[in-house]
């Protein structure tokens, strides 16, 4: 019988960062997870983006800190994660999106970004190509980044270990278990595994997970798609954020990573429910034609791959954390809407500390807004 302090459910962008955090804090963790390795589910899916930029206070906190982690990665921990910091751009050509840009720029300003409008000239330096046809200006912040997302969880991964953590991966969860209404472990296809917490950071399976248990999690997923291009010589840096509509999509970004390859990725409208992850046939004409029309000097370039991922989708486009109500020792880490990438660091400290009860003011900040139990509104205006 293998007993831990906590189990994480779940080796992706939000466990293992959580696992590492929990490890070095000196609690006997364990993550499980069925793929082979980590963030082999849709961690691999994930473009690389990593912002601090949004519009809500809890994710600006946690986006900060997780930045804060990427960003001196490298040098504290010494891994190579491929950091770039070319800053999140988003031009505007229109009054509506320079409203709202212009509108969320005093909270953003308050919680500590370095953000602000700029006009259509420096826009222009920024992206050297752009459309300059009613370019009106646009948002900039010059300390958010990327990183490979895969170099990213390796080095999270090997961390964790260093603290202590184990893992099983190539195990199936099959049943979260109770006893009087708490939580005492789960069974998988390896036996059972006892612990007083379960952490469900299972992320597009989190229902099925809760389920098991007869939870009901409002986590849907959905379905995304990004591209990757050839390699070309470096001509801008920054993630580049078209917030407008238009038909099938919703809005779209891309930014030139370090080895000058373009990567890509569409918001569809309406959403594409469920957990099919085949490619299409539409998604490359769709947000090519976007592209080619603000960034003209794409359109010779060759696509090298396309893929398909999951994001788990909550009600408001805002993350669940926190304890259970009905499954005392149960605490939700999911619904983080196809951005778990860029906050799972900072959401994996402030989990730890739930769990370690040393939660801090901004944690109080960041479990009121991403309670689970909280009244579901209209969703976040840069989601």
């Amino acid at each position: 019988m293998r007993n831990y302090d906590v189990i994480v459910v779940g080796a992706g962008s939000l466990g293992v960062p959580t696992a590492m955090a929990l490890g070095e804090m000196g609690i006997k963790t364990l993550v499980v997870d069925k793929k082979p390795s980590p963030g082999q589910g849709e961690n691999k899916h994930a473009i690389g983006g990593i912002r601090a930029t949004h519009s809500a206070p809890a994710k600006i906190l946690v986006g900060l800190r997780s930045l804060e982690i990427f960003a001196h990665w490298a040098q504290i921990h010494g891994d190579d994660i491929e950091w770039m910091q070319g800053g999140y751009l988003f031009p505007v050509y229109r009054s509506a999106e320079e409203t709202a840009l212009k509108g969320i720029l005093p909270i953003q300003k308050r919680l500590g970004l370095n953000i602000d409008f700029y006009d259509a000239d420096t826009i222009c330096d920024l992206v050297p190509g752009i459309n300059p046809r009613r370019l009106a200006g646009g948002t900039f912040s010059p300390e958010d980044g990327s990183a490979s997302p895969l170099l990213a969880i390796n080095a999270f991964y090997r961390k964790a270990m260093a603290f202590g953590v184990d893992f099983a991966f190539n195990e199936d969860v099959k049943s979260l278990n109770m006893k009087d209404g708490k939580i005492c472990g789960i069974t998988t296809d390896g036996g059972i595994i006892n612990a007083p917490v379960v952490i469900d950071a299972a992320g597009a399976y989190s229902t099925a997970l809760c389920e098991t248990a007869g939870i009901d999690v409002p986590v849907t997923p959905d379905s995304h798609e990004g591209a990757i291009t050839e390699p070309v010589e470096s001509f801008f840096k920054c993630m580049v954020v078209d917030l407008r509509p238009a038909p099938g999509s919703k809005n779209y970004y891309f930014y030139q990573n370090l080895h000058g390859q373009v990567v890509c990725c569409i918001t569809p409208d309406p959403p594409i429910v469920g957990t099919d992850k085949r490619e299409t046939s539409g998604f490359l004409p769709q947000i090519g034609a976007r592209m080619v029309e603000l960034l003209p000097r794409l359109k010779n370039i060759r696509v090298r791959r396309v893929w398909r991922g999951l994001y788990p989708m909550s009600p408001d486009g805002s993350p669940l954390v926190g304890w259970n109500r009905k499954a005392r020792g149960l605490f939700h880490a999911t619904g983080m809407c196809g951005q778990g990438f860029m906050l799972g660091p900072g959401i994996g400290e402030v989990v730890a500390r739930m769990v370690n009860d040393t939660t801090t003011d901004d944690d109080n900040t960041v479990m009121d807004e991403f309670s689970p139990y909280r009244e579901f509104g209209g969703q976040e205006a840069l989601k």
